[in-house]
């Protein structure tokens, strides 16, 4: 660790998701000394976003004795480039679903000059499970984040995957379902992983069943518009069939497109993260059977099957702030 990092002790890792924006400081130990969050959305330009934030980041960084505690800082965002800093055409982010946001420059400008990085937040999800969570040891594995969309970080003989234009890996978006039966996905197009397999994706397919069936089912009880993917999991965990069956069809594409990701990069495991997984083996367990029985021969049984050991956010955010350290 040099001189400037002794003094200043801290890192700020920001998880940037689609509903929340949860912010962690963090020491060189990966202990996280202080966090808080703000939703992500309401907000009508990126400006008043990153000024929500600042006042929020307000109190912790009092916490741990104000801003010249703090190195610089890390965010993972949808849509993040990790080369230019810029969050670029996110399709679940109001305020940057049709620009380019300088993202980076706008935190480092309100935060006196700090340093900031940025990549896609489920990058920064895989740096914190190949550091502090279940992929420690891992040269080879693929984060999966299921939250309000469906990310991934691809690692790769030991190195995050970005490509030649820094938004390598969005395998969200690949297209599930060809045709004019494909769901519309937020990105634009149709028929995307996303579109069925994310949290808003679960609740969608609950009410394209309840609408098509009449099958008895908790679910009914419910306004369908305010059904989320939450109370099609506690529905399933209290037998109701209609919500197994809904876990069932999503576990099944997760699985099928897990195959196809094996084809390319032959990882070791394939771990998952976000609020869905803990819907545990009812969405585990369909994955692991539609993968066996897609995946090409010479794949099958060697990828393990793994949940993010790591609580919350905390995944995102050790990652984001492992951004920041890295920073010179």
């Amino acid at each position: 660790m040099n001189v400037q990092s002794t003094l200043k002790p801290y890192v700020i890792g920001l998880d940037l998701g689609g509903t929340n924006s949860v912010f962690g400081i963090v020491d060189a130990r990966g202990e996280i000394k202080a966090t808080t969050a703000i939703k992500t959305g309401g907000y009508d330009s990126a400006e008043a976003y990153v000024n929500a934030c600042v006042e929020a980041l307000q109190p912790i960084l009092d916490q741990v004795g104000g801003l010249s505690t703090i190195k610089a800082m890390g965010i993972g965002a949808p849509n993040g480039n990790y080369y230019k800093g810029t969050v670029e055409f996110a399709p679940n982010l109001p305020w940057a679903h049709d620009c380019i946001v300088p993202l980076a420059q706008m935190f480092s400008d309100r935060l006196g000059g700090i340093p900031v990085g940025l990549t896609n937040d489920a990058n920064a999800a895989a740096l914190g499970e190949m550091v502090y969570g279940v992929a420690r040891g891992m040269k080879n594995f693929i984060v999966i984040t299921l939250g309000t969309g469906v990310g991934s970080g691809i690692v790769v003989n030991g190195q995050l995957l970005y490509g030649h234009d820094g938004f390598a890996g969005e395998l969200g978006h690949v297209t599930m379902v060809r045709g004019e039966e494909g769901r519309l996905c937020g990105c634009g197009r149709t028929g995307c992983l996303e579109a069925y397999c994310s949290a808003t994706g679960v609740a969608r397919t609950a009410r394209e069943l309840l609408q098509k069936t009449s099958r008895p089912s908790l679910l009914r009880d419910m306004n369908p518009d305010d059904i989320t993917s939450l109370d099609v999991s506690i529905a399933a965990s209290k037998g109701d069939a209609l919500a197994n069956d809904i876990y069932a069809f999503t576990g099944k594409m997760l699985g099928e497109a897990c195959a196809d990701f094996a084809a390319f990069s032959s990882p070791e495991a394939f771990i998952f993260f976000g609020g869905m997984t803990k819907a545990g083996e009812l969405i585990m367990k369909p994955i692991r059977e539609a993968y066996d029985a897609h995946v090409m021969p010479i794949f099958r049984g060697k990828a393990q099957f793994l949940v993010s050991g790591l609580d919350g956010a905390s995944a995102a955010v050790l990652g984001a702030s492992a951004i920041g350290w890295d920073i010179q």
